[in-house]
């Protein structure tokens, strides 16, 4: 699956947004990538997540034990890429702002695991949930996303496979170019949700 066939797929979902949007980094963007929309649909989660897991084990020589994602957006993303690869699927989700395993989730000493997020684009999302998964005790091989909207420039610690490479701007609240500034932004994403 080409990057234009995974944008068009998120075209078609209605998924691929345009306006002001503030991401869960803070930033602001014109461009919002709603995977949850994307994820409704089981044929098209089978379809792009296959995509994904192809990817990884073409790109990855490691064997992966363990899919771990962070909660929220790369809750479904993980467990599908999951059960495309045959390896179980767990995710950490914040507890006082830190990502944690819960539910009775643990990793064996030295599990070789990938960590799958939906969307990345500053990569700290990704940063906290490898730092929890390494915490634990166990060996993150690679991360894996659909969307890589830092156009490559997101540095996670650790190989990162994506469906998507774009190069989806973002702005600091305080350098906003005029047409973002005209428009009050929105937060479609789930971070901060109380």
């Amino acid at each position: 699956m080409n990057q234009q066939q995974v944008l068009d797929q998120f075209r078609a979902a209605e998924a691929l947004l345009e306006g002001h949007f503030i991401l869960s980094s803070g930033l602001h963007s014109p461009v919002f990538l709603q995977c949850a929309r994307v994820m409704m649909d089981a044929t098209r989660a089978e379809l792009l997540c296959g995509a994904l897991a192809e990817k990884v084990k073409a790109t990855i020589a490691d064997s992966i034990d363990v899919v771990v994602s962070p909660a929220m957006g790369g809750v479904i993303v993980g467990y599908e890429v999951a059960r495309q690869l045959g390896v179980p699927s767990m995710f950490v989700e914040r507890v006082e702002g830190t990502f944690t395993f819960r539910r009775g989730f643990g990793l064996e000493s030295g599990a070789k695991v990938l960590m799958v997020e939906d969307v990345v684009t500053t990569g700290l999302s990704s940063i906290e949930c490898i730092k929890e998964i390494t915490a634990q005790g166990g060996n993150v091989v690679a991360g894996a996303s659909l969307i890589d909207r830092s156009n490559g420039t997101a540095d996670i610690g650790v190989p990162l496979v994506s469906l998507a490479v774009i190069d989806a701007p973002s702005f600091d609240a305080d350098n906003l170019p005029p047409e973002l500034a005209a428009t009050p932004g929105i937060k479609p994403g789930s971070r901060d949700l109380k």
